[in-house]
């Protein structure tokens, strides 16, 4: 089974969402970063320790019995500036402030930060400080929420 798929079906299964895996190059160190379903409180899941070392003690069982050769496992929440990946994910942050690298520049820029107005027909829409944009989905590379402070 895909390691990806195994520990999304795992992670699913405690009720939590898999936000983001990162391997170490040889696959050494696996950091899985969770959050809640539910989005929590104002859309932004509230992880706990307690929920970390949850998904942490079935994860290990889990890799153990179908084989998974690692050193460490790492969990973690997204943090402030989590990572957005999936379709659902732009939905989801709606109305926030996002930053969102390109692979391919869209003229001659591949960074954008602006407000997240959701995807519509695979295009992800931004009020950037120039206007609109609508940027190809398929053409992310990266897309963080920008954390807000109040002063």
């Amino acid at each position: 089974m895909d390691l990806s798929v195994l520990i999304e079906k795992t992670v699913i299964g405690l009720g939590f969402e898999l936000v983001d895996l990162e391997q170490s190059p040889r696959g050494r160190v696996l950091r899985v970063f969770i959050d809640r379903q539910d989005g929590g409180v104002d859309g932004i899941g509230r992880i706990s320790v307690d929920d970390c070392a949850q998904v942490s003690q079935q994860l290990s069982r889990v890799l153990t019995v179908e084989n998974v050769d690692y050193e460490r496992l790492e969990i973690s929440s997204p943090g402030l500036d989590r990572v957005l990946k999936k379709p659902t994910d732009f939905a989801r942050f709606a109305g926030s402030r996002i930053n969102v690298r390109l692979r391919l520049p869209v003229n001659g820029r591949r960074n954008f930060n602006g407000v997240l107005h959701g995807l519509r027909d695979g295009k992800v829409c931004l009020t950037i400080d120039t206007g609109e944009a609508e940027l190809d989905f398929g053409n992310i590379d990266k897309a963080r929420l920008v954390p807000e402070f109040d002063r």
